[in-house]
């Protein structure tokens, strides 16, 4: 009885403690083995969204991301038994070497054995990765059209970042960690990784009947298009022009940037760098953001606008240059032309470039208060940097009196553009505010952002300094830059089709650390300028550096690209030319406004539509329109022979049509009316030539 005792007492003990180990699962320790269930029967992954991409400003992709696969099997696959395996290796073993063409068949198809008796859940096929085209193809191969649960094929994408235009602007559109997940390194890849990376979304495998069946948690957000100011075709209008010209003169980099006037908006930036003699790359260095170097006469325009904003001098007083030479203290400054030029009107020193006007004027006036000199440039916010959203923005240098390396001579070589430092981007963002009337922008790279097509959010134009000098001053800095254009130092730059205001610029710079000692410098060509002058669309600064060949003077080497660029600028018609004042368009709440065309077609349109006609005499050919009070008044657009018509205000089916009867080729762009014609109405016709029109 006993030892029954004992066998009762102890199974009562036990179903005791099980009992208590059955209540402290279900409730204690309830949460833990529900977490741990989950993790068994459940599988949770992480989702990348997809990277959105950078257009230009007429849509065109200038960075996306583009998927490419790599191929894996899973030898251990459910459905993939030794049969099905057995039955089709020899023919996957076939597709394979012929799709890569690099193994034999009988070399692919032991590989694949060798995987199959090791047992591996994740055996690379190939290590290539092979793009979307290709996928289709190699889905169709044996054993890889059952898929992965029964044929064991697993596609692993990755997202690869692609430049579409190649070089073209390609340091400002920027790069990439690896992959295109891991976040923007350079450029607005790197500025706008936040809004460009998305948001990752996680999904989940759930084990159902013992099979690992996908399901979605959360999924990702992609990221929004970078919609940027930048034209491709403008961009690569400025790339090509500048590195034929650096192969030309076998520089060692040069920069081209093209921003629009009254916006700041940046529509072309190049930066080439010799890699080898004859071959420049762009994604080198951001020369036009991050180099910051001494300007040398361009800067010229910041001491006359300081010296006329303090009225010290007028632009018709003179001054004596003298024989091309002038002592300043222990210094001797020195004039480009052999002899010097004698006594200048201040318009003339400016136009010519003197180093020793420009410096006289400056010393004499404002060497007992060198401060009042200074403090003008500051007050044109020259000493501040941009704040552009691409990192690498040098800061710009320009001496206080009382700094460590101010001495008696910074103040005269001050003046010309030396012992201060701007990058090109900064001297271009200061000529544009002169040609917007004294409102500084601040350089704008991004118009907005999009998803799908359509835009989500437009951003505005900053600006950075409303008025960097007073109304007077402007305008007489604008006389300046004409000046050099029509009579200075870049009269190879004028033309009859359009005017320009810049200003040339030839600048020794010191070459890495040696210094100015022998053999430790080289020479900066630089133009930088505005066009058309009378009414300004955009502005332009071409800075080559270290050009050879004994040729490196501003209007030469850098002036040569600039033109360049603006022609082509100007013959694409770019915003160049606004209608005349006798074709705007004037409408009433009544009579619509309707495009110009032959008077036939015009009248049994507004007749049809019960719209009375004034002055419906017979006229021949073509007419435009405008709604009047009480009627629609028809006037005559006369086509004289041998001459360019004007088709301001007509759709697009008559002005090419009058004009393809002129004799020439007509490119067009946009919808609706004609709103500019490249080239003017009375011209002369050259048969063959190319006109281009755009529409709005």
């Amino acid at each position: 009885m006993f030892r029954l005792g004992i066998v009762y007492l102890f199974f009562i003990g036990l179903a005791l403690w099980l009992l208590f180990e059955l209540i402290a699962l279900k409730t204690f320790e309830a949460d833990k083995w529900k977490s741990k269930s989950r993790q068994v029967e459940r599988s949770e992954n992480i989702v990348e969204p997809n990277r959105g991409d950078i257009l230009d400003i007429n849509g065109r992709k200038l960075a996306c991301s583009v998927p490419s696969y790599r191929l894996y099997m899973d030898m251990l696959a459910e459905g993939l038994t030794d049969g099905v395996f057995n039955a089709s290796v020899d023919s996957l073993s076939i597709q394979l070497s012929r799709f890569f063409r690099d193994k034999s068949a009988a070399a692919y198809k032991r590989e694949l054995q060798v995987a199959r008796q090791q047992g591996r859940r994740y055996y690379m096929v190939h290590p290539r990765r092979i793009s979307y085209t290709e996928l289709q193809v190699v889905k169709d191969f044996p054993i890889f059209r059952l898929g992965r649960n029964r044929g064991g094929f697993i596609p692993e994408q990755y997202d690869q970042r692609k430049q579409p235009f190649g070089s073209l602007a390609s340091r400002t559109i920027g790069k990439l960690f690896g992959e295109s997940s891991k976040g923007g390194m350079v450029g607005l890849e790197r500025a706008y990784d936040d809004v460009l990376r998305g948001t990752p979304g996680t999904s989940a495998m759930k084990r159902i009947s013992g099979r690992w069946v996908p399901e979605v948690v959360v999924p990702p957000v992609d990221g929004f298009d970078l919609v940027t100011t930048l034209d491709i075709a403008i961009q690569d209008v400025a790339e090509h022009a500048l590195r034929n010209q650096l192969i030309r003169h076998d520089a060692h980099h040069g920069v081209a940037i093209l921003m629009e006037v009254q916006t700041g908006a940046i529509k072309a930036i190049v930066n080439l760098h010799r890699q080898s003699r004859g071959v420049y790359v762009e994604d080198y260095f951001n020369y036009a953001i991050g180099e910051s170097t001494e300007p040398g006469s361009t800067f010229k325009l910041a001491t006359m606008m300081a010296a006329l904003e303090d009225r010290v001098v007028r632009l018709t007083d003179s001054i004596d240059t003298g024989n091309g030479a002038h002592r300043f203290f222990d210094r001797i400054m020195r004039d480009s032309q052999q002899g010097g030029h004698g006594r200048l009107s201040i318009q003339e020193v400016f136009e010519k470039s003197s180093n020793i006007g420009i410096s006289r004027i400056i010393f004499e006036n404002y060497k007992d208060n060198p401060r009042r000199f200074v403090d003008r440039l500051y007050a044109m916010s020259l000493n501040k940097p941009l704040g552009i959203e691409i990192i690498g923005e040098a800061n710009p240098v320009i001496k206080y009196p009382g700094d460590n390396s101010w001495s008696g001579v910074t103040l005269p070589w001050m003046s010309i553009g030396y012992e201060v430092q701007m990058t090109p981007l900064q001297t271009l963002t200061f000529y544009n505010a002169v040609a917007n009337r004294g409102t500084m922008m601040k350089p704008m790279f991004v118009k907005g952002l999009s998803r799908h097509g359509r835009m989500v959010e437009r951003y505005s134009p900053h600006v950075l300094n409303s008025s960097i000098a007073s109304r007077e001053t402007i305008e007489k800095a604008h006389q300046l830059l004409v000046g050099v254009v029509e009579r200075g130092t870049a009269t190879n730059l004028r033309n009859s089709r359009y005017s320009i205001a810049g200003k040339t610029g030839t600048a020794q710079v010191a070459k890495g650390t040696q210094g100015y000692q022998s053999g430790g410098v080289e020479y900066q060509a630089s133009f930088v300028g505005y066009f058309p002058a009378h009414k300004p669309r955009y502005s332009c600064i071409v800075v080559v550096t270290a050009p050879s060949n004994n040729v490196y003077y501003g209007n030469v080497v850098a002036g040569a690209v600039f033109k360049e660029i603006a022609d082509r600028v100007y013959a694409s018609g770019y915003g160049f030319f606004d209608p005349p004042a006798a074709e705007k368009v004037f409408t009433s709440e009544v009579f619509p406004y309707s495009k110009g065309g032959t008077f036939e077609d015009l009248t049994t349109i507004f007749e049809t539509l019960n719209f009375p006609v004034k002055e419906k005499n017979p006229i021949n050919g073509w007419v435009s329109t405008q709604a009047g009070e009480s009627g629609v008044v028809f006037r005559a657009k006369p086509v004289p022979s041998g001459l360019v018509p004007s088709v301001i205000g007509m759709g697009a089916k008559d002005a090419v049509a009058l004009l393809e009867n002129a004799g020439l080729n007509v490119h067009f762009q946009g919808v609706g009316r004609v709103v500019s014609q490249s080239i003017q109405a009375g011209a002369p016709v050259r048969k063959g030539s190319t006109i281009f029109l755009r529409l709005d």
